[in-house]
């Protein structure tokens, strides 16, 4: 059993809500913590940007990760959404437990 860290970066609080919530509800998530605005700068179609948007890191199972990844970014308004996983090297094991029970 492995749970892996899924961070993203949304457009709005009211995005990053609606997403969280449908993965829990779809069991690809155990939870989402929302972060809450951060300030972007990034390259985009050969300009500098910057924008406020909203991070989110979702917890969920190694076997739920993929499946996870690929439905945020169906829902998600970006083109090119950030969605990366972290792995975790320790976690308190009834915590992995839950996440485990809690997906899938």
């Amino acid at each position: 059993m492995s749970v892996i860290s899924v961070y993203a970066i949304f457009a709005s609080e009211e995005e990053a809500r609606r997403i969280g919530r449908q993965m829990v509800d779809e069991r690809l998530a155990a939870c989402v913590n929302i972060l809450g605005s951060v300030r972007s700068i990034y390259r985009w179609q050969g300009s500098v940007e910057t924008a406020d948007e909203v991070a989110a890191i979702f917890k969920t199972s190694d076997r739920q990760a993929d499946a996870l990844i690929t439905r945020i970014a169906a829902l998600h308004s970006y083109d090119v959404p950030c969605i990366a996983t972290w792995p975790i090297d320790k976690i308190l094991a009834s915590y992995a437990d839950w996440v485990e029970d809690s997906t899938g």
